[in-house]
């Protein structure tokens, strides 16, 4: 998985006058590149970023109609950085685009903040007709996982909630990556004994003793996935 943090691909002039903005959140470039070959004879194709920290930075800029979005991205995920989008542009229609059937996850990210769940393995002609569904007002889940959803929605299924702070999930992801306290500090734009504080604090209030719990903790949370 690449860790650049400095891409961002913009479309160069205006906007492209009756062409929906869709902003591409990704941090493979041979899947994004896939994505602008699949999507710009429809669609104008205002950017893409490659992790959720940039993600956040650029799309106040860029204002896109929907962006497709994946929860697996370095420095701040998809799901963290996705629920801080919808409530900083609301009006911007958030596709999850993902390898992961967790159920669980798309009920809970269709509930608050997503309108659409693709999977990456299906047909291109499927996250076309969500983009359009979904410039439509309407929600759109993969038809594979479907009939899963819906029964989960109306039984109530509801992951527990947090118990870690903005900062701290921050600070577990970065590590849990594998960058060290000083790496992280230089990501986070905080010194080094803060992200220390962070860290520590998290293993005395939930009893972790490692690094190894902490990767526990960050897949527990999602902030990591297994593949």
């Amino acid at each position: 998985m690449s860790h650049r943090s400095d891409l961002v691909a913009a479309t160069e002039g205006s906007p492209q006058e009756g062409k929906p903005r869709l902003l591409l959140a990704d941090d493979h470039a041979l899947f994004t590149a896939a994505l602008r070959r699949l999507l710009e004879p429809e669609f104008e194709i205002a950017g893409v970023v490659s992790n959720g920290r940039l993600l956040l930075q650029q799309a106040p800029l860029l204002r896109p109609d929907v962006l497709l979005l994946d929860l697996l991205m370095p420095f701040m995920n998809g799901t963290e950085s996705g629920q801080r989008l919808h409530a900083l542009l609301p009006q911007t229609r958030i596709i999850i685009v993902t390898a992961s059937e967790d159920i669980s996850l798309a009920v809970d990210a269709l509930r608050d903040w997503a309108v659409g769940y693709v999977l990456k393995k299906a047909a291109a002609e499927e996250l076309v007709q969500a983009i359009h569904e979904v410039l439509r007002g309407a929600k759109f889940v993969t038809p594979s996982m479907r009939r899963r959803v819906n029964s989960a929605s109306m039984n109530g299924v509801r992951t527990r909630g947090r118990q870690l702070t903005p900062r701290q999930r921050e600070v577990l992801q970065c590590l849990a990556e594998g960058h060290s306290m000083k790496e992280t500090a230089s990501i986070l734009a905080m010194k080094v004994r803060t992200v220390a504080f962070h860290k520590y604090k998290m293993m005395q209030d939930l009893g972790l003793e490692n690094n190894s719990d902490l990767l526990r903790l960050a897949i527990k949370e999602r902030l990591m996935y297994l593949p």
